[in-house]
């Protein structure tokens, strides 16, 4: 794979072997930041060998558009109202299928002695929680043992008074329950109705050899139903004061970085604390959050094939636009998409076109084609941050001929914009949370 230049356009020349989906597998250690190790489920390093059958590209667009709409829905509520009910405010999580879909997962262990646990990595959710014995109302098949709290001498419930408590409101669109014994209970909806209930709990979290967190608050599944496949549960990213990222602030304050690789062979990485690799990072500036946990970016401009598209900057200040890593495919507002969906088709019209496929419209056929030339594709963010995406977050492979732009138009322009996991294939994405900036570099899977 090369950058080539022609008629001042740059493309991509991709050989193509085979048209699959691709997943990953992730491992690493540097000094001064502590590297957990982030792998798919259909990966190479996932355990559980029983789990065979990776997804249709229609199951993975059908669960990746059921976060999308989860997403919107909890913006919008936050937008309107500034207040939580009971109930309706969702934190959307990738279930069964999904996770093969292009979420990614890391292994922890917890308690003491620690009990190994895989869990969903989600920058889009706040609370940590897995499923725990006893159960008492329901629990999924999971990969490892569920976990047990009374094995565990460091386990410890959150009473309802506590301050603790009354922070997942905002961590989960919820308000607490409480038991008869003053025990904090927590419940998390999530778009395609799966849930999980259970009680706000505080153990030792052991993230890697070096990295262990004492008191870690998660939530300690009682009754959890949906299709979660067999993670024992997530681990969040977000910006509340329950999210990981806040309660390992007083280590790594407030900063982590990952890279998902574009290849099954590379590998990949989620760091928490400043990388000794981040100099070629370049920084934008967080947008107002908006009062959610969410990431939000500004969009300055899109170019394809060296041609910057003519697109108002009102068409991305309308509802804004977050980073998501749960998210596969990228959503833009209509007005944006149907611009870069025309340049696109218009720069590759050498290749025949193929039919729509569900939400990807923008489709070819290469059936006959071992190497396709593809133009690039750059977002510049605030700040001027300019962000070449690989090819592999330009196409995505919809079987074993045809390929479609990795991108898709929102329903509605008050739709808020997802830039997506697919598009953030071999950046280092660098998260500064506490300085309030987004980090992008090149090549940084390590």
């Amino acid at each position: 794979m090369g950058n080539l230049s022609k008629n001042g356009t740059t493309f991509s020349c991709v050989y193509i072997p085979s048209k699959v989906l691709i997943f990953m597998c992730v491992s690493g250690h540097t000094n001064g930041e502590s590297i957990v190790k982030v792998f798919h489920r259909h990966g190479p390093c996932f355990r559980d060998k029983t789990v065979t059958l990776a997804p249709s590209l229609t199951e993975v667009i059908a669960h990746d558009q059921s976060r999308v709409d989860s997403i919107h829905a909890r913006l919008t509520r936050k937008l309107n109202t500034n207040k939580l009910k009971q109930h309706e405010a969702n934190v959307p999580v990738k279930s069964g299928r999904t996770l093969n879909s292009g979420n990614y997962v890391v292994t922890v262990g917890l308690g003491t002695p620690a009990r190994t646990l895989t869990l969903v990595l989600d920058t889009g959710s706040d609370l940590t929680w897995t499923q725990c014995q006893p159960c008492i109302r329901s629990c999924y098949k999971q990969q490892e043992p569920i976990f047990n709290p009374s094995a565990s001498s460091s386990y410890s419930n959150i009473s309802c008074n506590s301050a603790q408590c009354s922070q997942l409101a905002s961590a989960t669109g919820n308000k607490p329950g409480c038991l008869s014994d003053s025990t904090c209970l927590y419940l998390i909806q999530y778009g395609d109705q799966s849930f999980t209930i259970g009680y706000l709990s505080k153990d030792k979290l052991t993230i890697s050899a070096d990295l262990v967190v004492p008191n870690f608050l998660f939530g300690c599944g009682q009754d959890n139903q949906g299709l979660f496949g067999s993670t024992a549960g997530l681990i969040g990213l977000g910006r509340d004061a329950l999210s990981l990222v806040s309660q390992t602030a007083p280590q790594f304050g407030k900063y982590f970085s990952y890279c998902l690789p574009s290849v099954s062979s590379s590998t990949g990485y989620l760091s928490l604390g400043k990388s000794a690799a981040s100099n070629n990072v370049h920084f934008t500036p967080f947008a107002g959050s908006q009062g959610t946990s969410f990431y939000f970016i500004d969009i300055i401009a899109i170019t394809v094939g060296g041609r910057q598209l003519s697109i108002n900057q009102s068409v991305f200040k309308t509802a804004g636009t977050i980073i998501d890593s749960g998210t596969v495919i990228t959503r833009l507002p209509p007005g944006a998409y149907s611009v870069m969906s025309s340049v696109f088709k218009q720069q590759m019209a050498k290749y025949p076109s193929a039919p729509s496929y569900s939400i990807l419209d923008t489709c070819f056929d290469l059936s006959s084609i071992t190497t396709v030339t593809i133009p690039k594709v750059a977002f510049t963010f605030g700040g001027n941050v300019v962000v070449d995406l690989a090819p592999s977050g330009i196409l995505i492979a919809v079987n074993s001929s045809t390929v479609c732009l990795a991108f898709a138009a929102n329903n509605d322009p008050t739709d808020v914009g997802i830039f997506g996991n697919t598009q953030q294939k071999t950046l280092e994405v660098v998260y500064d949370v506490a300085g309030g900036n987004l980090g992008f570099g090149p090549a940084g899977c390590r």
